[in-house]
């Protein structure tokens, strides 16, 4: 019996009933004990923070978006995880809703590029109706318009403002790194 969801980097040892010691990466039954534990492999953050800016340039380029907006808004929507769904059904990096696909051009919500380019058009449509008042956008953002219509303001809905808080905060340091 194969034991599923072993990583193949650790060391497996069994002692047989003839106390002959058996070392393996793959276990072929319950006997055998983890001896080595591999460590997980560290990765480079900044590089998988960086992986979409020429996307984020480019969009920042076509809709006159701050580049350190349309970067903090995926970070809280998707934490730069371009396959990423809501539990509401938005999708992608900057978590774009389907019924938004056309209006802002995207096709495939899961391709990169298509997405930032749709979420970031999305923002400037925001940016303009909101006249530039980012807690406003922000909140339109998570919210949606009419919500911030209705209140004049950013809503009262715990889940927004927490949201407007997390982007104003990563947004800040963007700029400022």
């Amino acid at each position: 019996m194969v034991c599923a969801g072993n990583a193949a980097g650790d060391i497996y040892m069994y002692i047989d009933g003839s106390g002959i010691i058996h070392f393996t990466n793959v276990p072929t039954s319950t006997d055998y004990k983890v001896y080595i534990k591999e460590k997980p492999k560290k990765t480079n953050p900044r590089a998988y923070i960086r992986k979409y800016d020429e996307f984020i340039k480019k969009a920042q380029k076509r809709y006159g978006v701050e580049f350190s907006l349309i970067k903090a808004v995926i970070k809280a929507e998707s934490d730069f995880n371009e396959r990423a769904v809501s539990k509401r059904g938005a999708k992608g990096l900057m978590q774009i809703m389907p019924a938004n696909f056309k209006s802002l051009f995207v096709e495939d919500p899961f391709n990169p590029l298509q997405n930032i380019m749709g979420g970031t058009l999305y923002l400037q449509r925001l940016l303009t109706r909101y006249e530039h008042k980012l807690p406003l956008v922000l909140a339109a953002y998570n919210a949606g318009p009419q919500a911030v219509d209705k209140y004049q303001r950013i809503p009262p809905y715990k889940e927004t403002q927490n949201y407007v808080r997390k982007v104003m905060k990563i947004y800040s340091q963007y700029k400022n790194s």
